[in-house]
């Protein structure tokens, strides 16, 4: 099955057009014709089939023919992530989390951090690709760009973790995490998050962990975090 992504379609749409580029990549690409159907979300949950009423490579026209809903999962998987040197690392992080099973996604800048600022529509269009080509029906949110200090200040429910690599009491991720509990991670950039930033996500009961014997990279922490909420909840 191959899906679409159209965030401005709801329940009580019964007939949308795709813009230019897509109805091109329909008609001409994929070769669909009038009769034809189409699978489509709109990113919140929802999976519409429809039918082409209208093959135009400037205008694809269908109809909604059935639709049907999938509730969230009980948990929520919140990372906050530093942005990369390089800028594929981390867009590689959004791919392969949003495959694995991600609901929320904050860059956060640290005292190491290299990069302060992120591409923000790249970054939407790698998460709209990843949803698609995965088959989730939920598009993952990507939050605007945070200082460290501000988010650990903020309020979340469930179980808070901080994995960093400083030689000090810290407790393993996996064993630490609950099943079917909402749950943020903070992860730092390539320099660790500095001894300050530490004790300050623990003054706001952030849980220090580890995520194993061996030096991650951001991008690849970022998944084992994932991966580990995942697999707990399997």
């Amino acid at each position: 099955m191959q899906l679409f992504f159209n965030p401005t379609i709801d329940e009580h749409t019964s007939q949308l057009s795709f813009e230019c580029d897509e109805s091109k990549h329909i008609v001409k690409v994929l070769r669909k014709s009038v009769g034809d159907e189409l699978h489509i979300t709109n990113g919140k949950g929802w999976l519409f089939v429809a039918e082409i009423s209208l093959a135009d490579i400037k205008n694809c026209i269908a109809t909604i023919t059935s639709k049907t809903f999938q509730a969230k999962r009980s948990y929520k998987v919140h990372l906050a992530v530093a942005p990369t040197k390089m800028n594929d690392r981390y867009e590689w992080f959004l791919e392969k989390a949003t495959e694995i099973g991600i609901d929320t996604i904050t860059p956060i800048i640290c005292d190491h951090s290299e990069r302060k600022v992120i591409k923000r529509d790249r970054f939407e269009k790698i998460l709209q690709s990843a949803m698609k080509q995965s088959l989730h029906y939920y598009m993952p949110q990507l939050n605007d760009v945070i200082q460290f200090k501000e988010f650990v200040k903020q309020e979340f429910t469930g179980q808070k973790f901080i994995a960093h690599c400083e030689e000090t009491d810290r407790k393993s991720l996996k064993k630490e995490l609950l099943p079917q509990q909402d749950v943020t991670i903070l992860i730092g950039p390539e320099g660790d998050f500095s001894v300050k930033e530490i004790e300050m996500a623990i003054k706001n009961r952030y849980i220090p962990v580890t995520l194993g014997t061996t030096r991650l990279r951001t991008e690849t922490a970022a998944i084992v975090a994932c991966h580990s909420v995942a697999f707990t909840n399997e």
